[in-house]
């Protein structure tokens, strides 16, 4: 099962400290990210996108149902390699799992501009010393899960769109 955290900042700067500090964790195997992004809302509403060049554990089919995840959490063209009635399956499976409407509804209402989120994707977390590493950062967090059975399920969606 993995773990789907999104923590909202009212700045971009305290989001980039918390996004160093999710890494951070990561190399002291507190936890195994999937997928990692800070993505900010400059004050025109234009959203962008900052991830780690490479996360260590991650396959590339765990990197590509985070593509996935991520564009379609946040409608965001390309990065959910996706087209057409695939598109409209996925939302459907999506609808079924953690990552339904209102979830993603919530995550939108958070990023205003001049905001910014650091959006985790996680295999594994511990999730006391997490909190505890993070809590200094402060934000608002949202949280859903993927079961393994969606993921699985997802990724499979994901493979047959890009054949």
């Amino acid at each position: 099962m993995s773990e789907l955290i999104v923590i909202g900042y009212d700045n971009p700067a305290t989001a980039n400290t918390a996004y160093v500090a999710v890494q951070d964790l990561q190399k002291d195997f507190v936890v195994n990210l999937s997928g990692l992004a800070v993505v900010s809302v400059d004050d025109e509403g234009k959203t962008h996108v900052d991830t780690p060049s490479k996360i260590v554990g991650v396959s590339a089919a765990s990197g590509a149902l985070w593509g996935m995840v991520f564009g379609i959490l946040f409608l965001v063209p390309g990065l959910g390699l996706l087209a057409g009635a695939a598109m409209g399956g996925l939302f459907g499976k999506l609808g079924k799992s953690g990552i339904n409407d209102q979830f993603r509804s919530q995550v939108q209402e958070m990023l205003k501009p001049g905001t910014a989120a650091v959006v985790i994707m996680a295999a594994k977390i511990t999730e006391d010393k997490f909190a505890v590493a993070m809590a200094p950062y402060g934000g608002t967090i949202l949280k859903t899960s993927l079961s393994d059975e969606d993921e699985k399920e997802l990724s499979e969606h994901l493979a047959g769109s890009q054949s």
